[in-house]
């Protein structure tokens, strides 16, 4: 088929996602006209030759972004009448299956196990995590037949896919080489540690507070705190005294944090949908040459003991967590050679290099169908 328009489009997700623009939509928009529908808020922009239209962004809630951003979405995408239709969210299943029986290719990108993040979820109450979890996994089970392509960022999620639809791939997301790493040396830095990304319960920060109060280091922290008043409890332990909150940042800051932090670190709680996980920022850290200490999840000790990158602790215990950051503060020689081997791996393995391949790969398999 002759194919000219691709549209990516999220109702959860930032503009300037990092997987979704500057990975996803930079890669494609090399061949294809690329646009991308949003709902945040910031009105429509042309960015680096990609199309930004932005449906506005939802109040009130979640309930009421989830009945009400889908149908401007589908509003926008068929007013677009593009070739391709790659959706990132499953709020918006329904507007996939609509755009099907409109006879477009659609792809579904499943960035996380979604029915098993439901038991991590504060606001579903105990009682009803089982239903939403079935609830859920009977809808991705049976709206994924009907799509073309489903992309995944895990082996353990693909495979649940790959049941229901032969065309599911994994495109892991690992990062850009060259966009967090600076070429200086382990002496301009500083006995800190970074944090960057979402901040909860569940991912472990108030255990790392408390290893702060057992080290003589400080933390980088970046992101946004989830609600239910965990940042007051936060400042509220006592290694807050060593916490520099940065809030949101942009990549550059992120960068520059990174060339001066020793350490990278990601304690998530062992929850259904982080034992099998692979979070961005433990390849950001590696690709930034920085040691890693994480959750001892076998396919976490897998990538960074098996590539000699970092220490895996038990995110629960804050004397293991505040152990691994002495030991690596105290050790000069290991932690800058640990960050060379995570630096490596990221060059020979885990980067978007490899990764960009297999997307164009599925879309040049539809221009073929």
């Amino acid at each position: 088929m002759l194919m000219k328009k691709v549209c990516l489009i999220t109702s959860v997700h930032p503009r300037y996602d990092i997987r979704i623009f500057h990975k996803e939509c930079k890669s494609l928009a090399g061949f294809y006209e690329v646009s991308l529908i949003v709902a945040d808020g910031n009105g429509d922009e042309i960015n680096e030759s990609i199309n930004i239209y932005d449906v506005g962004k939802s109040t009130g809630g979640r309930i009421k972004r989830i009945l009400n951003t889908p149908k401007k979405i589908l509003k926008k995408a068929l007013e677009l009448n593009a070739d391709v239709y790659h959706f990132h969210d499953p709020e918006l299943i329904p507007v996939g299956l609509k755009l099907k029986r409109k006879g477009k290719i659609v792809i579904y990108d499943v960035h996380e196990d979604a029915p098993k993040h439901v038991f991590s979820k504060d606001y579903i109450p105990a009682l009803f995590k089982p239903i939403f979890y079935f609830i859920l996994k009977s809808i991705e089970a049976y709206s994924s037949r009907k799509f073309d392509f489903v992309i995944t960022v895990t082996k353990s999620i693909n495979e649940r896919f790959k049941k229901n639809n032969f065309n599911s791939i994994i495109i892991n997301n690992y990062p850009i080489v060259s966009e967090l790493y600076s070429n200086s040396e382990w002496k301009i830095k500083q006995n800190q540690i970074i944090y960057a990304g979402s901040i909860s319960r569940i991912r472990g920060i108030i255990e790392v507070i408390k290893a702060l109060d057992l080290t003589g280091s400080c933390l980088n922290l970046a992101g946004l705190f989830d609600g239910n008043g965990l940042l007051e409890i936060a400042k509220k332990e006592m290694g807050w005294e060593k916490v520099n909150y940065l809030g949101l940042i942009d990549r550059t800051e992120l960068k520059r944090i990174m060339e001066k932090s020793k350490i990278g670190i990601v304690t998530y709680h062992n929850a259904p949908n982080h034992v099998n996980a692979q979070p961005n920022k433990i390849f950001e850290y590696m690709s930034a040459g920085i040691p890693v200490i994480a959750s001892n999840f076998p396919l976490w000790k897998e990538i960074i003991e098996g590539n000699n990158c970092g220490i895996c602790v038990d995110p629960l215990n804050s004397k293991e967590i505040a152990d691994a950051v002495n030991y690596l503060l105290s050790n000069d020689k290991i932690a800058e050679e640990m960050g060379k081997n995570g630096r490596n791996a990221v060059i020979e393995k885990y980067n978007w290099n490899i990764e960009e391949k297999k997307l164009i790969e599925i879309y040049n398999k539809i221009r073929t169908t």
